[in-house]
């Protein structure tokens, strides 16, 4: 889980993506917390960018997570059609940059292909199961996507929906505010 170093920040959210079959499904919740508070509850954690090719997801703070949202579209526009170098490349500046090091964030982004979790400690970690997840939330998310991964009658999407309702239900930082994307 993500560590963070200011308590009063913005924070906490749960992002989860599922990989079935040739279907690929993300999903973040709409809660923004403040301490302990609620923010807002309507907040859109999912892009998409790249002309819709790529779906980025965020957890953290809101302004360091468009600042990575900006650096990733700037690898992209570098590295055209080259998802997992353009990923590598942010990871490497966020870890070495005095400013990005700062940042306080964690992504998953997808394409059709691939998915991946990047973290500001220099992470580009691509999960062998095809699910992901992140923020205070994630791990109740992921246990419930593993648990649905194999009911064939159940689509990534759905999936996705049924597991973010789950850890809704246990994660006080996260709601049943979703936005869901698919490729």
């Amino acid at each position: 889980m993500l560590e963070h170093k200011n308590p009063s920040q913005l924070y906490a959210t749960t992002i989860l993506s599922v990989r079935k079959g040739s279907e690929v499904a993300i999903a973040g919740d709409g809660q923004v917390s403040f301490g302990q508070s609620i923010m807002k509850s309507n907040a859109k954690k999912i892009r998409k960018i790249g002309n819709g090719s790529i779906i980025v997801g965020f957890a953290g703070a809101t302004a360091d997570a468009f600042t990575l949202f900006e650096r990733l579209e700037q690898k992209l526009e570098q590295y055209p059609d080259q998802l997992m170098r353009s990923c590598v490349e942010l990871a490497k500046d966020w870890r070495m940059d005095k400013y990005l090091r700062r940042l306080e964030a964690m992504m998953i982004v997808i394409d059709k292909d691939i998915t991946l979790i990047l973290t500001g400690n220099g992470d580009v970690v691509e999960p062998e199961d095809g699910i992901a997840a992140i923020g205070s939330g994630g791990n109740y998310a992921l246990s419930a996507a593993k648990a649905l991964i194999d009911i064939k009658s159940l689509s990534a999407k759905q999936i996705v929906e049924k597991s973010m309702k789950i850890a809704g239900d246990i994660c006080i930082y996260t709601n049943h505010n979703l936005v869901i994307e698919t490729l």
